[in-house]
């Protein structure tokens, strides 16, 4: 597996000065804002793709580093019921897929999106309950009407190019667990679509996530991986419940919060993790985000990178070895 960081955490420092600090931090891979809620700052792809000298450029600072894309991230809600915002949203995926295809960048990360419940709404609406039945009615109305029809679309647009989609499982959006990832997946038909996964997103959900890499391993849909964690205070949540709606802002009294690798679960319950991604067949990045109100963000990047390299599973696994039982009773070796 290969350590990255997310540029974003540095959104208003200039591109080679992050790319920089995080060279200078033994990390040779990143994965860069492109988009939707998190920005263009460190790469805007419409102009990328409209200017051949400036894409070089653009591709120069990453080799003069000696760092690598992981992906292209650009977050947002495509299927918004306003038109006018899932266009933009459509939009940057879209140029997000063009750009990675050029730079031989094998996939981006986004969100499913969330519809609203008719043609007329003018916010999105997440069902979290089968009951009253109305919330079913609306469930079944977005899959079939919005999601997969603008999925089947654009996973289509991108496995032609050769790009991958990374859906990251967020509560609040139709694809939030292994089993929303897993079901798109299917009703699109796109082997190019399949799911980022957060552990952070997972645990508040009350979603295992060593489960989940088996889940989306089985389905061969495990594309990306971001590292953080959350921590859950009972006494808070016993109060507001896990869809607790106060702002982040509400540090100390919300009933969870995103938190830095080993700060809401221990470096064995990581490592477990690891474990289960190494099973499931991933080998590919693990991209660490910044969102924990407790701490800087450079204090939460340095405990984040020292922690993980405490338990990431950098290099393959050694071929097992026979062993003569008989042999170690006559100073014998394994084979």
């Amino acid at each position: 597996m290969k350590l990255a960081a997310f540029s974003v955490l540095y959104k208003n420092w200039p591109l080679n000065r992050v790319l920089g600090l995080f060279q200078a931090k033994g990390l040779a891979w990143v994965e860069v804002g492109a988009g939707g809620f998190i920005g263009k700052e460190h790469c805007d792809p419409g102009r990328l793709l409209a200017d051949p000298q400036a894409r070089e450029a653009f591709s120069k600072e990453f080799a003069r580093h000696d760092m690598k894309i992981a992906a292209l991230s650009c977050h947002g809600n495509p299927v918004h019921p306003q038109e006018r915002l899932a266009e933009g949203y459509r939009r940057d995926i879209r140029e997000a897929i063009d750009l990675a295809a050029l730079l031989g960048v094998g996939q981006i990360v986004t969100f499913s999106g969330c519809p609203g419940d008719s043609e007329s709404s003018l916010y999105p609406n997440w069902p979290v309950s089968p009951f009253p039945e109305d919330f079913r009615t609306v469930l079944a109305w977005q899959w079939e009407k919005k999601l997969v029809p603008y999925w089947r679309e654009i996973g289509k647009y991108a496995g032609d190019k050769g790009v991958r989609i990374a859906l990251e499982m967020h509560g609040g959006y139709s694809v939030h667990s292994p089993g929303t990832a897993i079901r798109l997946r299917h009703e699109t038909g796109c082997a190019a679509i399949g799911a980022n996964m957060d552990p952070s997103h997972l645990w508040w959900q009350g979603i295992d996530p060593v489960l989940a890499a088996g889940y989306l391993g089985k389905e061969d849909c495990l594309f990306h991986f971001h590292a953080k964690d959350a921590s859950i205070d009972v006494h808070n949540a016993s109060y507001h419940g896990l869809t607790d709606m106060q702002g982040f802002d509400e540090v100390f009294g919300r009933a969870w919060q995103f938190r830095t690798v080993g700060y809401g679960h221990s470096l064995k319950d990581w490592a477990d993790i690891f474990s289960a991604l190494r099973k499931a067949g991933y080998d590919g990045v693990v991209s660490i985000e910044h969102e924990d109100s407790y701490m800087s963000v450079e204090e939460g990047l340095d405990k984040a990178i020292a922690n993980l390299r405490q338990v990431l599973i950098f290099e393959p696994a050694s071929a097992p070895k026979a062993f003569d039982i008989d042999s170690r009773f006559s100073g014998g070796t394994a084979r």
